[in-house]
């Protein structure tokens, strides 16, 4: 049998087993996060990390609403109905948790949202300035959909150059697009998305701004292979990404689709040491790893180092 029509692996294996987070480490993120009725893909996407971020206030904000306009099949996120309007004040109040919680590296993500004129690139801008306002220390690490389509009859490629430029231009510290999974597995995992054109965002933020950072990251246990994994990752340096994130693949329910496969820590770090000899400045390779995870790391480095 091969590994891509494999039934789901039934059990976890120990390495993904958490230990439940304490009441009191998820208690001040949740508050002022419900208070101001905003998200978070901690709590939507129901991150395996997230007691551990909150314990040291760190978030990752979701941005327009908690509703996907897309249907991949991997994904936690509520879909498959209209999504909600807009809240105009979500960019002060997450600016305003951003300053609450003291951050010094700030995440911000979106669900997809191909029903607004310009996908929500304007309001991942927007919410950049906000947060540059209120607290001019903090970096804000962008992680984007990839901005393809919509409904006024433009250029596709041209309009989602344009809105990546939108966001570039609101001077974030790290661009993030994920690829999510190899090309082959596109079709049934990333449902609306195309390899081709996840690598595009990729090379057009450099293009608009060869300085600033990018970053991709891979979901494992689909049925890849280990050679499509590497041939991913040589995609990825081809259009100059920089940061890379690879981390194990949890199924979220019954209706998503099964883990074909729990690849082990060792592989993990095996993946991991050949990204960095392929020329990632930086790269977290672990089951538990998330877009995420551990972010600003890559920026204090360089902090340091400078």
């Amino acid at each position: 049998m091969s590994p891509r029509s494999a039934s789901m692996v039934e059990n976890l294996p120990d390495w993904l087993k958490r230990p439940i987070a304490r009441a009191s480490e998820l208690s001040t993120v949740q508050q002022i996060i419900k208070q101001r009725q905003i998200h978070t893909i901690c709590e939507e996407g129901r991150c395996p990390n997230r007691g551990e971020c909150y314990a040291q206030k760190t978030a990752t904000f979701l941005l327009m609403g908690p509703t996907c306009t897309r249907s991949c099949g991997f994904c936690q996120v509520d879909k498959g109905h209209a999504p909600m309007p807009l809240d105009p004040e979500e960019p002060q109040k997450i600016a305003e948790s951003v300053s609450l919680l003291g951050l010094r590296y700030v995440v911000l993500t979106s669900v997809t949202r191909d029903d607004l004129p310009d996908q929500g690139a304007s309001w991942f801008a927007r919410t950049i300035n906000q947060i540059h306002q209120r607290s001019p220390g903090a970096q804000v690490e962008v992680l984007t959909p990839d901005f393809w389509g919509g409904r006024d009859g433009g250029d596709p490629h041209d309009l989602q150059r344009d809105r990546i430029a939108t966001v570039v231009n609101a001077l974030p510290a790290c661009y993030n697009h994920n690829i999510e999974t190899v090309r082959q597995l596109q079709g049934p995992v990333r449902r609306g998305a195309k390899y081709e054109r996840s690598l595009r965002v990729l090379q057009v933020v450099k293009t608009l701004n060869p300085l600033l950072p990018t970053k991709s990251g891979l979901m494992l246990g689909f049925g890849e292979t280990e050679a499509e994994v590497l041939e991913t990752l040589a995609d990825l340096r081809a259009v100059n990404c920089d940061r890379l994130t690879i981390g194990q693949y949890m199924r979220p329910s019954l209706e998503h689709l099964p883990v074909q496969r729990y690849w082990t820590p060792a592989e993990f770090d095996r993946l991991g040491a050949v990204a960095r000899t392929m020329g990632f400045t930086h790269v977290r390779s672990a089951p538990l790893v998330r877009s995420s995870y551990h972010a600003g790391e890559a920026d204090e480095m360089l902090m340091t180092q400078s």
